[in-house]
C-alpha cells in the first residue's frame, strides 16, 4: 500500500469516528432533551406556570457549568497580548488590595487580639472581589479556565496558546504586586502602624519552609479552581462565595502566589530579603502548589465528571 493510500484511510477513518462520536453526542443530547420534557409524578399535577417556576428554580447541571467555563477559557485563549498584559497588571495591583486591608485591619486590633486572625483574614478577600467581579486576568483563576479547552481538544496550538497566556498574565501579575509593593514600602503613602502590620505579616508569610509553601499551596489553588467553577451557579450570591473561599485560604494559612507575592515583594524592597531568595525559596514552590491543586486535581475531576456526557 502506498502513502497516498494509507493517509487516505486515516484521513477516511477519523472522519468515520467524527461522524459516530457527533452522532452520539446527539444521541445523548435527545436523551437529555426527552427527560427535560417528561414531567416527574408530582409535576403532573402541577400547572403550566408552576411547572415553569419549577424548571427556573432548578440548579445549573455540571456539564452546563462545564459549557460555561470552556467558552470563557476558549475566548480568553484568543485575546490579544496587550489585553492579557494590561489586565494582568490591574489584576496584581487589585490583589495587593488584600494585603492592605490585612495590614488596615491588624494595626488597628492589635497583634494580641485573640481573634485576629479571623478577623484579619476578611481583609484578605477584598483583592479577591475586586479582581473578580472586575474580570482581571489572575493566574490562579486560569489554572482550570483556560485548561478545560486543552482537555477536550489537546492539540500543540492549544497547549501553545495557554503557555502563552500562562507566561504573560503570570509576568503581568507580579509585575503588579511589585509596583504596589514598591509604593508602599517607599512611597510614604501608608501610615508608620499600617507599613509595620504589613511587614509583619509579610515575614509571617515568609517563616514557612519550601515545602511547607508548597503543601499548602496545593489546596488553595483547589479552592480557587473550585470558586471558578461555582461563580456560574451562584447567581446573585457571587461576592458571598467569593468571600466564604478566599477567607477559608487566609484563616487556614494556605499560600496563595500572586497576593503571596505582594508579601515577599514587600520584604525584598524593605531590603530584608533578596530577590534570588524571594522567587526559588518563596514565589516558587507555591506557584507549583497553586498549579496542581487547580490544574492537576480540579480541572481534571471537573472534566472527568462531564466528559462521557458530551
Amino acid at each position: 500500500m502506498s502513502d497516498l493510500e494509507a493517509n487516505q484511510n486515516k484521513a477516511a477513518e477519523k472522519q468515520a469516528q467524527e461522524a459516530a462520536d457527533e452522532q452520539e453526542a446527539r444521541a445523548r443530547t435527545q436523551e437529555r432533551e426527552s427527560r427535560e420534557r417528561t414531567p416527574t409524578s408530582s409535576e403532573k399535577s402541577l400547572t403550566r406556570k408552576e411547572r415553569a417556576a419549577v424548571a427556573e428554580h432548578g440548579h445549573l447541571s455540571a456539564l452546563t457549568v462545564y459549557s460555561i467555563i470552556l467558552r470563557e477559557g476558549e475566548e480568553e485563549l484568543q485575546r490579544p497580548k496587550a489585553s492579557l498584559w494590561w489586565s494582568g497588571v490591574a489584576a496584581g495591583i487589585g490583589i495587593s488590595t488584600s494585603v492592605i486591608a490585612e495590614g488596615v485591619i491588624r494595626s488597628n486590633l492589635g497583634s494580641d487580639h485573640p481573634y485576629l486572625t479571623l478577623i484579619e483574614s476578611l481583609g484578605y478577600t477584598f483583592g479577591f472581589v475586586l479582581v473578580i467581579l472586575c474580570r482581571l486576568q489572575l493566574f490562579t483563576e486560569n489554572t482550570i479556565t483556560v485548561i478545560l479547552p486543552v482537555l477536550a481538544d489537546p492539540t500543540r496550538n492549544r497547549f501553545y496558546c495557554v503557555a502563552r497566556l500562562w507566561g504573560i498574565v503570570l509576568l503581568a501579575n507580579f509585575i503588579g504586586t511589585f509596583l504596589t509593593a514598591a509604593i508602599g514600602v517607599h512611597g510614604g503613602i501608608f501610615p508608620a502602624d499600617i507599613l509595620a502590620a504589613i511587614l509583619e505579616i509579610s515575614h509571617h508569610v515568609a517563616s514557612l519552609t519550601p515545602t511547607e509553601a508548597f503543601l499548602r499551596a496545593i489546596p488553595s489553588g483547589f479552592f480557587i479552581a473550585a470558586l471558578v467553577w461555582m461563580l456560574p451557579s451562584a447567581k446573585e450570591s457571587v461576592v458571598l462565595v467569593i468571600i466564604m473561599f478566599t477567607w477559608l485560604i487566609a484563616a487556614g494559612g494556605f499560600t496563595h502566589v500572586i497576593a503571596g507575592s505582594n508579601e515577599i515583594f514587600t520584604l525584598v524592597l524593605n531590603g530584608d530579603m533578596t530577590i534570588f531568595t524571594a522567587f526559588i525559596y518563596h514565589i516558587l514552590p507555591v506557584l507549583i502548589g497553586n498549579i496542581l491543586g487547580g490544574t492537576g486535581l480540579f480541572a481534571m475531576l471537573a472534566y472527568g465528571q462531564v466528559h462521557e456526557e458530551m
